[in-house]
């Protein structure tokens, strides 16, 4: 069973900019830039016929493309020992909505309501090995990170698989959304 997830490709710049911060944290294990997305929503293992039922239901979905901001890095769990570090977005009123839309059309399609809150942001790496304080240090010396205007016209469901290099994505269906944005 293909192991899904729905989520924001970023450009280039804006993955070139999250990569230039990567590193300098002993023990880190950093995600490769080319991976480097905005969770809308996982799905995890899902069967062929929920599968084709979301791919169906998403390509159903009307919303109007937009920009985003990002601003700030942050860790999870947001208590206790710090395992994952990543890039905060701004908030956005189009991205809540298109999550919700997502989220609507999900459930529409027999799986599971999402019952954690949805924190937008980007995964920079796992910091599991890292000293807290050190973690701690490299937050806040890049708290002033940004990525302006990222725009955002298309949102992705993509399968995963762990492989021994890490997870390996596939796109398995790319929406458009509606609206083109000025100067692209």
């Amino acid at each position: 069973m293909p192991r899904l997830f729905i989520a924001l490709e970023l450009p280039e710049n804006a993955r070139d900019s999250l990569a230039e911060i990567a590193g300098d944290l002993p023990g880190a294990d950093w995600a490769y830039s080319e991976q480097y997305h905005l969770t809308l929503r996982f799905l995890g293992e899902v069967d062929p016929a929920s599968f084709d039922a979301v791919r169906e239901g998403l390509g159903s979905l009307t919303a109007k493309s937009f920009y985003l901001d990002l601003r700030g890095l942050g860790v999870f769990p947001l208590r206790g020992d710090p395992e994952t570090l990543w890039a905060g977005v701004e908030r956005n009123g189009a991205l809540i909505s298109l999550r919700n839309q997502v989220e609507s059309v999900v459930t529409r399609k027999g799986l599971p309501v999402e019952t954690r809150k949805f924190h937008p942001h980007v995964t920079l790496g796992g910091v599991r090995g890292c000293r807290p304080e050190w973690v701690g240090a490299f937050v806040a010396m890049h708290s002033l990170f940004s990525v302006a205007e990222i725009p955002v016209q298309t949102f992705t469901l993509f399968s995963s698989k762990r492989g021994p290099g890490g997870a390996e994505y596939t796109v398995e269906e790319r929406y458009v959304l509606e609206g083109i944005l000025e100067g692209e």
